[in-house]
């Protein structure tokens, strides 16, 4: 028997825990996440939450920042909506028991590449895990809401009337499945770096909510734009993912080197160290490839030691543990794949081109960032518009629930794979994706990438055909999935422009447009 709830949330980062929490008010509410709940990207965000609360700042300085470095892609719509409505919700969030870091009484504000104020909240260099456990403390005191952890959303129910009215989940754990019917289901999944074979993200982030609704029949949009941190740790993985180094360093005054000690960032931007990410990265990138680098080197000696120590406690912490004393030696440091600025399109109160589906966070494509994601918006991002969402979904009515189908999927179709041969396929994809859609790219190997992805979903499905199901082989369709629709996305845009660089077309078309997908 399906299970019936009000609200249906996927995802337990910022987006989804702040909707429910929003939501509880007005009906029953449950949350899927596939593993813990605090497993999310919010859960690794080092560098803050940027909102106008500064005395010389406003949030028309704050949008005119963020429209800059978007490379003239930002719905402007979106980031005035995002820049107004943020500093009353950070005031929201920070009255939760949120532990934000304060100077003097008042909120520390730092300062990252691409602003002009100092607006970054933060909480030392852990302010994602701090809100992500505010976040978790708050929904777990509430009634009306329920955790449901190690549960892998399979596929989203949709009505004979078209319209999304719950998900087909899978428990880990008990190796059951459920129908849960919802009248909304808001998808707040996180990101999908996880499909590139060096990133940031967490092994968890591989675009399950964006092939979820591609499948669906929602569209996507701009998820050619995949933005590169420019400082990694080099030659470091924890739990899987590369250790990012907070962009925060170089704002509090740490310089980029060569090995030999050249600094080399005010040879690419007049913003040197402080200049967009997607310029950092390329300028890093460049400097590897001409030079036959491993690494260049992030040098803190401009930043006092016990400025360091305070500030920067836990990257601090972790590099010791890997033999590095920051206050006394440079940190090695490589671009990876760290967010994804397209995904699925939405209007401006979460609600993608199906009834019922909302989206909200890293999964969702308000058009605030662009072609260049800004610094610490992201947080931001995901807290306004998955209340705006909040505000939205209150409203919706039951809808009819005659499910058009609830997939192939049933416990008796329940497949063990082999996990060494997952792990192959998973493997050929994550390299395929850093070799043909990476920092600098080009048609000509974009559109060999895009055959290899075909070929690897070609022998998955000769392997395990659709019927066949287990939470590793439907991961590897979504992440498959979302790798070509990156490459066809990326490989529709002819020019340059923000994190899209391609050797082909290397200047920015006068006209800005964006990529839509319609399945």
């Amino acid at each position: 028997m399906p299970i019936q709830t009000d609200y249906l949330v996927v995802g337990s980062g910022m987006a989804g825990l702040w909707f429910a929490y929003r939501m509880a008010r007005h009906g029953k509410v449950i949350v899927l996440t596939k593993k813990d709940d605090s497993e999310s990207n919010t859960n690794y965000a080092q560098g803050g939450i940027a909102a106008a609360v500064g005395p010389d700042d406003s949030p028309e300085i704050h949008m005119n920042d963020t429209i800059k470095a978007g490379y003239g892609l930002c719905k402007e719509d979106a980031v005035r909506v995002m820049t107004k409505e943020g500093p009353g919700l950070v005031r929201e969030l920070d009255a939760l028991d949120i532990d934000f870091s304060e100077n003097s009484g008042r909120l520390d504000l730092g300062i990252e590449g691409g602003h002009t104020k100092h607006r970054v909240i933060h909480a030392a260099d852990t302010t994602g895990q701090e809100i992500e456990w505010g976040l978790i403390k708050a929904v777990r005191s509430s009634e009306n809401i329920t955790l449901w952890e190690h549960h892998f959303a399979v596929d989203l129910l949709k009505g004979n009337d078209g319209n999304c009215c719950g998900i087909f989940s899978f428990n880990r754990e008990s190796g059951e499945f459920t129908e849960i019917r919802s009248k909304v289901v808001m998808l707040a999944t996180g990101g999908l770096c996880g499909i590139y074979e060096h990133t940031t993200n967490p092994p968890i982030a591989t675009g399950d909510g964006v092939a979820m609704a591609w499948r669906t029949g929602a569209e996507v949009e701009n998820l050619e734009f995949i933005q590169f941190h420019p400082t990694s740790f080099y030659g470091v993985k924890l739990d899987g993912r590369a250790f990012l180094i907070s962009e925060a360093v170089r704002g509090e005054g740490a310089l980029l080197r060569t090995p030999d000690g050249t600094r080399f960032m005010p040879n690419y931007h007049p913003d040197a160290e402080m200049a967009p990410r997607s310029d950092v990265a390329r300028a890093i990138y460049n400097e590897l490839r001409t030079n036959r680098l491993d690494y260049v080197l992030l040098d803190l000696e401009p930043i006092p030691d016990k400025h360091i120590l305070k500030r920067f406690p836990m990257i601090a912490e972790t590099c010791r543990k890997f033999g590095i004393d920051i206050t006394r030696e440079s940190i090695p440091v490589v671009p990876a794949a760290h967010y994804s600025v397209g995904g699925i399109k939405t209007n401006l109160w979460g609600q993608t081109s199906i009834k019922g589906l909302y989206a909200a966070g890293e999964c969702a494509h308000t058009g605030v960032h662009g072609a260049n994601r800004l610094a610490s918006n992201s947080l931001l991002e995901a807290l306004v518009f998955a209340d705006r969402a909040s505000r939205a979904a209150s409203d919706e009515a039951y809808e009819d629930c005659s499910v058009e189908k609830t997939g192939p999927f049933e416990s008796s179709f329940h497949s063990m794979e082999d996990p060494s041969l997952i792990n192959s396929l998973c493997s050929s994809a994550k390299q395929t994706m850093w070799r043909y859609a990476g920092i600098v790219r080009s048609e000509k190997e974009m559109k060999k990438g895009r055959k290899r992805i075909a070929e690897l979903r070609h022998e998955l499905e000769a392997l395990y055909p659709e019927r066949n199901f287990s939470p590793g082989i439907k991961q590897l369709r979504n992440m498959l999935i979302v790798g070509d629709l990156i490459l066809r996305s990326a490989i529709e845009r002819k020019e340059s422009r923000g994190l899209h660089y391609v050797e082909e077309y290397p200047d920015m078309l006068p006209e800005a447009r964006h990529t839509v997908l319609k399945p």
